[in-house]
């Protein structure tokens, strides 16, 4: 579940919290590193994107649909840089702030990492009902139930 992936968690599993009462853990909040913001201007040399192993996800990247992921990373970089947060820290702290989330699992490769990680703890509460507007207008992209 991240900014990028958001229809089976906020419309799929549903169910599960409103009527059973289960929160979720969730993976990949950082879209593979994407919504860290790293990838913002190009491909840095040593970044999972740059190993062959990962050249799927760098495909992915280059794609209309990645860089058009990259268009709203870039703007919601802003939005970060204006609460004092990281791009990594908004991203994560967009997760956190669904109550549906039980817990967010993160990746690093660095301590410097998972120090910035943690730094979206504080961040959660300036997600005002005005910011989280403000991502969803960026984002575009917030799933609709489609009743049958």
């Amino acid at each position: 579940y991240n900014m990028f992936h958001r229809e089976r968690f906020e419309i799929e599993y549903e169910r599960l919290y409103s009527e059973i009462g289960l929160g979720t853990t969730i993976w990949s909040p950082l879209a593979s590193g994407i919504l860290t913001g790293k990838y913002n201007n190009g491909i840095p040399d040593g970044s999972r994107m740059s190993l062959e192993s990962y050249s799927w996800l760098k495909d992915r990247l280059l794609s209309d649909e990645g860089q058009a992921m990259i268009v709203k990373v870039r703007e919601l970089t802003q939005i970060a840089q204006d609460l004092g947060a990281s791009m990594a820290q908004l991203a994560l702290a967009w997760t956190l702030k669904n109550p549906n989330v039980s817990t967010t699992i993160t990746g690093a490769t660095k301590t410097s990492q998972v120090e910035d990680n943690l730094g979206a703890l504080k961040l959660v509460d300036q997600l005002t009902d005005d910011v989280m507007q403000t991502i969803e207008e960026v984002l575009d992209n917030k799933p609709v139930r489609v009743e049958s």
